[in-house]
């Protein structure tokens, strides 16, 4: 059997338990080749060769695995974050394409703050809800020098992040707290930054299989109407920006008006813009404390 014929059975195996043919196709390609440790490159030149005796055997546990809808990124450890690897466990939220919007928002603010500001400390990034840690460690990653601190509720969470911290090498430079929001923290904050848990309870039922069954639900979801760690969240990060200092969260479909309503409800914060994803979806929010 060469390796085509292996992915035509297999995605053959995907589509018949439920998955998307398309992603079937895709989703077999890719496990073959993390098992075999090979880049996409030498797959695709390898493609009509005859697999190894053992191959089909090796691949069938993580193959019935993803028949049933455990997500790639848990099967294989890993998820691609901003052109970095980063290792992810069920303890997480997989990173998403669209979570890269708000490290550039973050990204953009810093760079104004370095233009705006006559305070010669490095800046304070605060990250609410880290989870794998991939936007603190990323805007550690992408503008040095920064003082980055990342909080989460989850003991077990913050443990990915931290391990994702030594293999990027930023553990000089994130410190990690367990506990909700701000964690407790005092110093006022540059930029604080979030991926808060915003999905409806009410619309559990619409999530894949591979989302709602496998990832942590209080990563999730953010009550009835998905607002409830939002709610919290805006009038905290008002009280804990310095002036002139940014929040930059993400949000989920539908709620960008009563998420525009919290932040004019915040005393000295104000909405600069929102930004839409690929799918014309309002995610991303960025708000202002006033000077």
């Amino acid at each position: 059997m060469t390796f085509a014929e292996w992915v035509a059975e297999a995605s053959r195996l995907l589509t018949a338990a439920g998955r998307d043919e398309r992603e079937s196709r895709l989703d077999a390609a890719l496990l073959a080749r993390w098992h075999l440790g090979w880049p996409m490159a030498r797959w695709l030149v390898n493609l009509g060769e005859q697999a190894p005796a053992d191959f089909a055997a090796a691949v069938a546990p993580w193959l019935a695995r993803r028949a049933r809808a455990e997500p790639i990124a848990y099967l294989t450890g890993e998820r691609e974050f901003f052109g970095r690897t980063f290792r992810v466990t069920p303890d997480v939220l997989i990173p998403r394409p669209e979570t890269e919007l708000v490290v550039e928002e973050a990204l953009t603010c810093l760079t104004k703050l370095r233009t705006d500001s006559a305070n010669p400390r490095p800046p304070l990034v605060l990250d609410v809800g880290t989870g794998s840690g991939c936007i603190a460690i990323t805007i550690a990653l992408e503008q040095p020098p920064l003082r980055v601190v990342a909080t989460d509720i989850s003991e077990a969470a913050l443990a990915v992040a931290m391990d994702n911290a030594r293999r990027l090498d930023t553990a000089d430079r994130v410190t990690f707290r367990h506990g909700p929001l701000l964690a407790g923290w005092n110093e006022p904050a540059d930029l604080i930054v979030s991926n808060p848990p915003y999905v409806a309870g009410a619309d559990r039922g619409a999530l894949p299989d591979d989302v709602v069954r496998y990832e942590p639900a209080t990563s999730l979801f953010g009550g009835e109407d998905g607002l409830d760690v939002i709610r919290a969240l805006i009038p905290a990060a008002a009280a804990a920006l310095v002036p002139g200092g940014w929040l930059v969260m993400e949000m989920g479909l539908g709620q960008a008006d009563e998420v525009q309503r919290l932040i004019r409800d915040a005393p000295g914060l104000a909405l600069v813009r929102l930004r839409a994803d690929l799918q014309r979806i309002l995610r991303v929010v960025v708000a202002r404390r006033s000077e």
